[in-house]
């Protein structure tokens, strides 16, 4: 089985764990001593019961075993300065972690936003992206703007207390948020990196930030 997020990693330079998603939440959290980053993945919806809402028309399925083990584990980077990188799905379970809220579904709840589902291969920019000037994103990434992929339906529509929102779609959907203040590298990106740093260089400096932050000793820890 292939894991493109294991292997951009390792192509930046650090060496990836992947955690289980267990029952014993626990169990999985305790790891998080023995590692010097955490990135949280793409995958399926998460619950609107974490962020005190009701199912909506249009949300797609949830796996409550897997909300709480990363829910917990990004609290736990969060508590302890565990440089933290989210993806698509990981940059909501970051937000929710934190105190915000989703969009179920953007095509219901924001009927002007973009298509944000591509049909187009994962490793091809469907859509442009503003960064904001002086954000850690931007000056990972070096740029004010970029085009990115785009597979998700959900996506931050309250973004959490001691965060800001450093990157936007065209019809202002949230593309990336950081946590304000301090060297504690966490960062979530609604795109997918991983499927495009071999054809568009500076995907790969996101991950190269998260080792790069990792080796520091996480800053903050």
């Amino acid at each position: 089985m292939q894991h493109p997020h294991a292997e951009a990693v390792a192509r930046a330079g650090g060496r990836p764990v992947i955690l289980p998603v267990l029952s014993q939440v626990d169990v999985v959290v305790e790891t998080l001593d023995e590692l010097d980053g955490l990135m949280l993945p793409g995958g399926v919806d998460v619950d609107p019961h974490w962020y005190e809402e009701d199912p909506q028309p249009g949300l797609g399925r949830v796996e409550p075993e897997r909300d709480m083990v990363e829910l917990a584990l990004a609290r736990q980077a969060l508590a302890t300065g565990v440089p933290l990188l989210g993806i698509c799905r990981g940059a909501q379970v970051l937000a929710v972690a934190a105190g915000g809220r989703l969009y179920q579904d953007l095509a219901r709840q924001l009927p002007r936003a973009l298509k944000h589902v591509q049909q187009a291969p994962r490793w091809h920019p469907t859509h442009s992206v503003s960064i904001a000037p002086g954000s850690m994103l931007g000056e990972l990434l070096g740029v004010n703007s970029l085009r990115v992929n785009s597979f998700h339906h959900q996506a931050i529509r309250v973004i959490p207390g001691g965060f800001a929102a450093s990157a936007w779609a065209p019809d202002g959907v949230i593309e990336a948020i950081e946590r304000q203040g301090g060297d504690h590298f966490v960062l979530g990106v609604q795109w997918h990196p991983e499927t495009m740093w071999e054809r568009h260089a500076a995907a790969l400096r996101l991950f190269e930030g998260l080792v790069r932050a990792a080796r520091a000793g996480g800053g903050a820890r």
